[in-house]
């Protein structure tokens, strides 16, 4: 029995075509956010970007709401008060708590950890993101705590 190339042809083009555009991406493009704050004092970062469905935050610290100034009164002040600025972060791009799938958290002394943990968990009654936390030889603005975080579109 002989095979008819009439056949196979039609199928082989659509498996090809397939294979194609399978391969294939669709660049969709980089967003940059950056606060007044950071433009008027010329940081070297953005505040957010955005690449597809995920949001990265940079690092936020226990600062006072459009300020550098640190909130004082130790880690569990800084933690409560660096969870709110990334709350506040999320919400310009109208996220939330619930969006977070991972965070970083950088503490100034990993004895601290336990004391971070009591105020961190409060911010997340549905269900924590992935995280990561370690140790620092030192912050910005002396602080105590760092939190960077990486926000999904879509994840409820």
């Amino acid at each position: 029995m002989k095979h008819s190339n009439v056949r196979t042809t039609p199928y082989l083009f659509a498996v090809l075509i397939s294979i194609f555009f399978s391969q294939q991406t669709i660049a969709e493009p980089i967003e940059y956010f950056s606060s007044q704050r950071n433009i008027d004092n010329h940081y070297p970062f953005s505040n957010a970007v955005r690449v597809g469905d995920l949001l990265f935050l940079s690092g936020e610290i226990g600062t006072q709401p459009n300020s550098s100034k640190l909130i004082e009164g130790g880690i569990q002040n800084e933690t409560k008060q660096t969870m709110e600025n990334i709350q506040a972060s999320l919400a310009k791009h109208n996220l939330t708590m619930n969006n977070l799938v991972k965070c970083t958290v950088m503490l100034a002394d990993i004895k601290d950890w336990p004391a971070f943990n009591q105020v961190y968990k409060d911010f997340f009654p549905k269900h924590f993101p992935a995280r990561s936390a370690f140790a620092t030889n030192g912050l910005a603005l002396n602080a105590r705590v760092e939190v960077e975080c990486i926000g999904a579109f879509g994840a409820k």
